[in-house]
């Protein structure tokens, strides 16, 4: 039976230690995919800035892809699903931003900009999670006047979210790192992603497999037939899975797959 496998990509298929997908995930999943089984991406970033998945690719492992946590939607060159956060709500949030001197990274169907960036752009996503597309410095109404916004990502800590977050009812909000949010219009989750995915190859939802370890992955793991936490994930993660397999550097991916594919 044909089953659909969803990876995040931070923490999941790519270390945070080495910011490359370990050769036992690569070669899992080449003997996946040999198996007949599909294989998709489901992550918090956007088109423009998936930059570490070359292995995959080149290989043409991957049949399409989930990002911007659910917001859009894509396989080959057709995008799925797509939808924007409502305007007033793009307005509310950036210019709570701009107000408190907040970084915020906005994202469109096919550009990306920063508004007020500072030191905390520079190390998480150029340092840490080794983005390599360059983010331009934007005035906000040049980033958000009379254009689609897919995503928000503002550098907020906990405290901000919870005084920010009741105004905007029309929102989801996910947290895979300590440092940001991604912010999402209401509906759009790995979860919507898994379905709309699901729906255009005719794959039935109980035979989906989910991979995650970060906040924004619980709605997936606990929606897909089987959700697996990586054993790096937090505990909120983990209680959400059906199963936490070992971490990411520890091959974690490869031995999930070999008790679910290949043990089954």
């Amino acid at each position: 039976m044909t089953k659909a496998l969803f990876f995040d990509i931070d923490g999941t298929l790519v270390s945070f230690r080495t910011h490359e997908i370990p050769a036992s995930a690569i070669e899992a999943l080449t003997a996946a995919k040999a198996a007949g089984h599909r294989i998709f991406i489901a992550t918090g970033r956007p088109r423009i800035l998936i930059n570490n998945l070359g292995a995959l690719q080149e290989r043409n492992l991957i049949d399409g892809y989930v990002t911007m946590n659910g917001a859009y939607c894509f396989v080959g060159d057709e995008v799925v699903y797509k939808t924007a956060i409502p305007a007033e709500d793009v307005r509310t949030l950036t210019g709570y931003c701009d107000r408190h001197n907040i970084p915020c990274i906005v994202v469109g169907e096919q550009t990306i900009c920063a508004c007020r960036p500072d030191e905390r752009v520079r190390r998480i996503f150029y340092e840490h999670l080794k983005v390599t597309t360059p983010i331009p410095d934007t005035p906000l109404h040049e980033a958000i006047d009379g254009k689609e916004i897919f995503q928000l990502t503002p550098f907020l800590d906990e405290t901000q979210e919870a005084e920010v977050a009741p105004s905007l009812f029309r929102c989801e909000m996910g947290r895979w790192h300590p440092g940001f949010i991604d912010v999402t219009a209401l509906g759009n989750t790995k979860q919507r992603g898994i379905d709309e995915i699901i729906r255009h190859f005719g794959i039935r939802l109980e035979d989906t497999v989910a991979f995650g370890d970060g906040g924004n992955d619980i709605p997936m793991l606990r929606h897909a037939g089987i959700g697996i936490a990586m054993g790096n994930a937090r505990d909120e993660v983990k209680a959400a899975a059906h199963y936490t397999t070992d971490t990411v550097d520890e091959d974690g991916v490869a031995k999930a797959i070999e008790h679910y594919l290949i043990n089954h």
